[in-house]
């Protein structure tokens, strides 16, 4: 992706877009239904309607009910499809505020823990557009996780973010950007920066609270380098690896349950290799509570992590040090 970096300068003349999380979806669904006439959509009110969040708005206009189908409003009514591979599985996972238990939970360690489905949870606008392409493309079952609250959340992209050749290859995370400005208050321009002191490993909704939390530990001199995973199975592991090498300290974060979760198993596995030996510190995480999301606000607040958890988590892992 062209960014503002460039021979290690700060180009503050570079143009950019900027699209939504809803809209790169969007654009990446119809790209795909244009490009192979055997892809098409089928789901509860994603024709007519254009999909609960309106993600799929516009495209059963465009193509119509062959391509674009509404199934019965009720998961039942899906027992009676017969459907072969390859398909994706996409819907909202993750904390949605005020909609309690039943429509707010992170699920996304339930679908990894299952062999041979690719999990994948978008963080950006980039990320969606390119890995739900390359699910769409993929000859496996995916399940591809949109988290609610960053639909209308606008990021900056590159000109070839907007090609319909852009696809991001599964099964590979990134070391994400740095905040430094915030463009028509929604819009979050970004850098490349890799961190020293510590790891923080996250994906979806959490990546950008992760974010958040680098800025406020940069300002205290702690340099953070944050992984967006962009794919949970297959993960991976080997840039994770690599990072806890050379900061020495780990935390994941995640909005899911502690018990079995995606940061317990990433903690299993650095726990397992050579990268074990070079930690300074135990491996610590950042979770949800674990109870049963409550509806209340104040209650729900408690129960969310933030950005200021993870702060104190992050400054909790490099005082102490850890006895081999």
């Amino acid at each position: 992706m062209r960014g503002p970096w460039r021979d290690g300068k700060l180009d503050m003349f570079m143009s950019f877009s900027a699209i939504t999380v809803r809209d790169a979806i969007n654009e990446a669904l119809n790209e795909e239904i244009k490009r192979d006439d055997r892809v098409f959509l089928i789901g509860e009110e994603v024709a007519r309607a254009g999909g609960a969040y309106l993600v799929t708005k516009g495209l059963w206009k465009k193509y119509g009910d062959e391509r674009v189908i509404d199934s019965p409003i009720s998961e039942m009514g899906f027992t009676a499809f017969q459907i072969s591979c390859p398909i994706v599985f996409r819907g909202p996972n993750g904390v949605e505020p005020g909609v309690a238990a039943q429509h707010t939970q992170d699920f996304a360690s339930w679908y990894a823990h299952c062999p041979g489905i690719k999990v994948l949870a978008p963080y950006s606008a980039e990320d969606a557009k390119g890995l739900l392409k390359a699910a769409v493309r993929d000859d496996n079952p995916v399940v591809f996780l949109e988290h609610a609250i960053l639909y209308d959340r606008l990021f900056p992209v590159g000109d070839e973010v907007l090609e319909d050749d852009f696809v991001l290859p599964i099964g590979e995370c990134k070391v994400e950007r740095f905040v430094y400005m915030r463009v028509l208050f929604q819009c979050k321009c970004n850098f490349s920066r890799e961190g020293n002191h510590i790891t923080i490993v996250s994906f979806a909704n959490g990546v950008g609270m992760s974010l958040e939390a680098a800025n406020e530990l940069d300002a205290l001199g702690i340099s953070a380098e944050v992984i967006n995973l962009r794919t949970l199975r297959p993960l991976d592991f080997e840039t994770i690896k690599k990072s806890v090498m050379k900061t020495r300290h780990l935390v994941t974060v995640e909005e899911g349950w502690p018990f079995a979760g995606i940061g317990a198993e990433i903690s299993a596995q650095v726990s397992e290799c050579e990268a074990w030996d070079y930690l300074e510190a135990p491996i610590l995480r950042v979770c949800g509570v674990d109870v049963p999301m409550p509806y209340a606000q104040h209650l729900e607040e408690e129960v969310i992590p933030n950005m200021t958890h993870i702060v104190a988590t992050c400054e909790k892992s490099l005082k102490h040090k850890m006895k081999k």
